[in-house]
Parts: C-alpha cells; sequence; structure tokens
C-alpha cells in the first residue's frame, strides 16, 4: 500500500516527537521517509547489522529479540525501534521481526542524525543517556570530595613536638595537620587540640604529637560527596575530615571548604537527629523527610543523590538510638555491630522504608548477654526506628530476632549453609544478607565475614547459578501485547510496581554481578560500575543497565515526590495513565534492557562482547 505525502505528514503529526516540531519544518521530514510494506516474519535487522535508520510503525506490528532469541518486546502502532543503535554507533544492539503484515516508516540514518541535531526536542526523546538531561548547578550535595578536598595536605609525624606542629600550623595558614607515616593516615591534630591538650594544662611544648593527637580519626574516601562530609562533621562534632583512599591519604576537607556549598535541610535533620534525646524527638525530625524528598527531587538532584542522602538521615537515627540504648543500659559487655540491610544497607532509601537490620556480636558473648543485654538493645532500637517511620519488618529480618543477633561463628555457619546448601530459603536469605553494611559499633567483625563469604560464594557454580535464577524471578512488567504488564487486581489494579518490577530486577542483577566478580560495593549503582571496571560487564551493557535504572529510578522518586505535594503517603504504584507518551516510552524502553540483561545473565553470558 503506497502511501502519499500528506499522509505520511498527518501521521507524524500524531507522534511525538514529530508533534512538536514546527509545523513548516514537518512535510520537508516526512518527504525523507521511506515507506517499507513487510509480510509477517519478515526481518527488518539482526543483530549486529549496520541500521538503514530509524523505524516507526505505521501499520501491524514488530517483535524484538535479544541476542538470546528471547523476545524482549512487542511493539505497535506509533512504536519507534532501531534509535539505540544509531545513538551509538548505528549497529543495532537487537533483532526484529514483523509480527503480522506491515507498513513500516523508515528514516535514513544521516536523516535521522540530522534531525535530533537541529531539533532539541528529538534529541530528548531520541537520547535516552543520562548525559541528555539538564545540567545541575554543582553544589555540596552532588559535589564529589575529590573536587573540595585540599589535595596533598601537609602532614608531621607522631614524633614531632607540639611547637613545631603550632609552627606548621601557623606558617602554612591551617587548622589542623595530618599524622602520616609511609603516606598511612595516623592521626590529625587541631588548633583546638594545642589549646585544650597543651596549653590549658600546661604541658612543655616538647610533648609529642602522639599524645595529643586524635589517633585513627574519621576519614572519606575520594569517592564520597560532599553531603558525606558535612553529614559526619555534623554527627561527630568536628571540623577536619581526611580523605583516604586504599589505606593512603590523599586529602582533607574542613569547614572552610565547605563555605561556598550548601545542603542544609538534609545537614539540619542530621545534625537534630545528632543531638536528639528521645525517640520521640528524632521522630518529630524524620517526619519532615517527606518534604526533604520533595525539595531534593524539585532540585533536579540525581536518584542516588537523593537516596543516599534520605539514607544518611536512617543511619543518623540508627546510631544515636544505639548511643541512648548504652547510656540507658550501660556499655555494652563484649564488642558488637549493628548491620542494616535491604535499601538502608544499600544507600537506596526512598520515601517508603521499613528497617532490615542484624547484630553481630563477639565470639565472646554468652547466652546470658546475648538474651539480655543485646536483646533490649535490639528492642530499643528496633522501636525507636519504629517511632521514627521506619516500620517493623513484616518479613522480622530485625536485631529483635534472635535468629539475627548472633556471635561471628554462627554468621560464619549462617552463610556457609546458605551457599552450601541453595534452597528457596537460602536464596532469599542470601540475598537480603549479601547487602549488609555497617552502621554503628566495630566494623572488624564483619571485614573478613564479608571478604571470606563473598570468596566461598563466587567459587561455588552451584551456588551462583541459584541466585542467578532467584535474582530472575522479579521481571519487568513488559506485556506481550505491546504495553505493560499492570496489577491485574486489588487496591492498585491497573497500575506499575516500580518496586519490585522497577528497581528490585536491576538491584538483583547488581548483585548478581557483585558476586560474580567478588566486588565488595552494595550500592546498586557502585555495583553496575564496579562490574563495568571489572569486565563482568560489558561498556555497552553497563550503559544501557545504568541508563534504564537511573530512568527507572527516577521516575519512582517523581512519583513520590508528587504525590507528597499532593498530601498523600507515598508509595512505589504508578498508573501508566499517569504518564505521558513521551515518559512511557522511555519508561517502556528501559524496562527492554533490563528484560535484555536478564535474557543475558540467564543465558551466562552477561552482556560481555
Amino acid at each position: 500500500m503506497p502511501l502519499t505525502q500528506d499522509q505520511i505528514t498527518r501521521f507524524l503529526s500524531s507522534v511525538h516527537p514529530y508533534d512538536s516540531l514546527p509545523p513548516d519544518a514537518l512535510p520537508g521530514i516526512a518527504a525523507q521517509f521511506e515507506a517499507w510494506e513487510v509480510e509477517t516474519g519478515f526481518s527488518v535487522y539482526d543483530r549486529g547489522d549496520t541500521l538503514a535508520g530509524l523505524f516507526l510503525i505505521y501499520e501491524g506490528g514488530i517483535e524484538i529479540s535479544d541476542e538470546n532469541g528471547v523476545v524482549v518486546s512487542h511493539l505497535g502502532l506509533r512504536n519507534s525501534f532501531g534509535e539505540r543503535g544509531l545513538m551509538r554507533d548505528g549497529t543495532a544492539v537487537t533483532s526484529a521481526r514483523a509480527d503480522t503484515h506491515s507498513i513500516l516508516l523508515m528514516l535514513p540514518a544521516p536523516q535521522f542524525h540530522a534531525l535530533i541535531e537541529t531539533h532539541p526536542s528529538a534529541k530528548r526523546f531520541f537520547d535516552r543517556s543520562r548525559g541528555s538531561r539538564k545540567a545541575q548547578e554543582a553544589d555540596l550535595a552532588t559535589s564529589r570530595v575529590d573536587t573540595l578536598m585540599a589535595h596533598d595536605p601537609v602532614t608531621i609525624s607522631a614524633s614531632d613536638t607540639a611547637r613545631h606542629a603550632a609552627q606548621m600550623m601557623r606558617e602554612h595558614r591551617i587548622s589542623s595537620l595530618c599524622i602520616a607515616r609511609d603516606g598511612a593516615l595516623q592521626g590529625i591534630v587541631t588548633n583546638r587540640d594545642l589549646v585544650a591538650k597543651v596549653m590549658a594544662p600546661a604541658l612543655p611544648y616538647d610533648t609529642p604529637v602522639a599524645e595529643i593527637m586524635t589517633s585513627a580519626p574519621l576519614s572519606l574516601p575520594s569517592t564520597a560527596i560532599g553531603s558525606d562530609v558535612l553529614h559526619a562533621m555534623m554527627e561527630h562534632r568536628i571540623g577536619h575530615v581526611p580523605i583516604v583512599d586504599a589505606g593512603q591519604l590523599v586529602g582533607i576537607v574542613t569547614q572552610t571548604d565547605l563555605t561556598r556549598f550548601q545542603a542544609v535541610s538534609s545537614a539540619e535533620l542530621v545534625s537534630e537527629l545528632a543531638r536528639a534525646d528521645t525517640a520521640e524527638q528524632m521522630a518529630k525530625v524524620t517526619a519532615r523527610i517527606p518534604q526533604l524528598l520533595v525539595q531534593l527531587v524539585a532540585g533536579g538532584n540525581r536518584h542516588e543523590i537523593v537516596t543516599r542522602l534520605i539514607t544518611d538521615i536512617a543511619d543518623t537515627a540508627t546510631r544515636r538510638l544505639l548511643a541512648l540504648a548504652e547510656a540507658k543500659l550501660g556499655p555494652a559487655p563484649v564488642p558488637y555491630l549493628w548491620l542494616a540491610c535491604g535499601s538502608q544497607g544499600r544507600q537506596e532509601q526512598t520515601g517508603v522504608s521499613d528497617q532490615d537490620n542484624c547484630l553481630i556480636l563477639d565470639d565472646a558473648v554468652t547466652d546470658e548477654m546475648r538474651t539480655g543485654y543485646f536483646a533490649d538493645l535490639a528492642r530499643f532500637v528496633c522501636d525507636g526506628l519504629d517511632a521514627c517511620g521506619y516500620f517493623h519488618c513484616p518479613g522480622d529480618m530485625m536485631a529483635t530476632n534472635p535468629r539475627w543477633c548472633q556471635p561471628v561463628r554462627v554468621w560464619k555457619g549462617y552463610f556457609n549453609g546458605w551457599i552450601n546448601k541453595p534452597d528457596p530459603e537460602a536464596q532469599m536469605l542470601a540475598s537480603v544478607m549479601f547487602d549488609l553494611r555497617p552502621i554503628g559499633g566495630h566494623v572488624d567483625l564483619f571485614a573478613d565475614l564479608q571478604e571470606n563469604t563473598l570468596e566461598a560464594a563466587a567459587r561455588n557454580s552451584i551456588f551462583v547459578a541459584h541466585m542467578i535464577s532467584n535474582s530472575l524471578k522479579h521481571q519487568p512488567p513488559l506485556s506481550l501485547l505491546r504495553g505493560f504488564a499492570t496489577i491485574r487486581s486489588g487496591e492498585h489494579k491497573n497500575q506499575l510496581d516500580l518496586k519490585h518490577n522497577g528497581v528490585v530486577p536491576v538491584v538483583d542483577l547488581g548483585r548478581v554481578y557483585a558476586l560474580q566478580g567478588r566486588l565488595t560495593p552494595v550500592n546498586t549503582r557502585a555495583r553496575l560500575e564496579a562490574a563495568e571496571t571489572a569486565g563482568v560487564l560489558s561498556t555497552s551493557g553497563a550503559a544501557d543497565l545504568l541508563d534504564a535504572y537511573d530512568l527507572i529510578a527516577e521516575t519512582r522518586l517523581e512519583h513520590q515526590a508528587a504525590q507528597v505535594r499532593q498530601g498523600h503517603k507515598p508509595d512505589n504504584y504508578l498508573s501508566p495513565a499517569d504518564l505521558s507518551d513521551f515518559e512511557r516510552s522511555h519508561l517502556r524502553d528501559a524496562f527492554v534492557v533490563v528484560k535484555s540483561l536478564q535474557s543475558a545473565i540467564g543465558h551466562g553470558r552477561g552482556m560481555l562482547s
């Protein structure tokens, strides 16, 4: 069926982004399209082919499949395809075949690139990468520490005198000095230390710095963000934070370095929580988190920044409750470590969060201590978190459950059992516990456990296979009928679950990549980036999956922020009808990418190329 120029023009005027182009430009663009009439089963292109151009469905339907031959999408009227390959290197990243007799409009590759260069609305529509989004003005929340810190900080040795330290501070016009040995940080001494520890007690000026310095001070890596520094300063009441990478001192950030940056909202909440005396006072602070979410999303902050800032607040609340518990119960009888798992463990909390946590105890603990002191401590903290809006875990994955309040040797037994006998419960528990992150206490109780568990798990091919199978249980909400697979019944009928069918499939993939590569990051985005660096995930696969994850996660946050603005409690359920055609198209493409990566890892390839 031949199409006239007028028919193509009228059709394009009903399809985004062509409907946003200047009216006088549309006929000329329509003239560049070629009409292809194809029969059922016709191969439009195969993966790896050089793409002729961009395809738009005028009539009929197209089946899209991945490198494994798995169908990832069925496209219908007004759907475009081929743009992902065109925006990369011109090579098809999927295969496309006609579901039925179809009429396709094809815009040749040179004209496609001219279209997106000439018309910003077309570029915004077809360029799905993060780089195409509005650049945000740098601020404290989004700036990495390595852009804030003073590089090559002035250092002295522990054997130097207090007089020499004072002279060095005066000479360099600084308020602190790092004590280092062979590049490794040993401590820090500040002008306040000189006043309070030397001048006030009238100690000799030749007192060694080792006697007045703060040993093993709080430090952060250069990959931290500015708000991490500010939150640490406010919570611990310090003014200087050394920056350490791979055990080596690489910089320092002071309060002066932060004066031109602002992250007031989240920092204020952290500061107030760190000084609260009761869970009730803390609850008044955490009640402002939804409004913080609105402000952060409205400010255009990336999703990983928003969730990290919100998680910082939960971390501070947890540590403050631990301190209040010890003040009430007395010092802990043996060393312990409080850990978070779930979204808090991954630093991915949003406006909707329950609590998932556990306690690792020193092997010297007795049953009496565990069921007495530590049971009381766990109850105090978990109830306090519940009062603060982090409601009790429905699955009882909390330190109040005796199963999750155990000495190191028992935890080692847990992980060994899950790895050696990966039944469904073991897969579920291992998935949760691989997201553990220390929050408060003695971190050394976890270090060897994490390293040894990753090593043992990665070596066990049967366990890895089970974890991969488990990761595929959460599928993106794609319908074979060219739309979204929404919830079929109940309270959220006809809606998408942006948690379990949106971000969770990517979280699961990230966890498997971390397992395969024996990677220690817990945050999902950090896992994907580390997987690419380690060669577990190809550069192209990582780019696609990161872009897809970003879009899904940001859509979820924008939905929650909109609910808060409307006076509703935020949730994870979104109606596709609330999205524009533009948003639906992009979100669906993101789900297709995730499904493709699931197919790849299910076939044992992990998108390596």
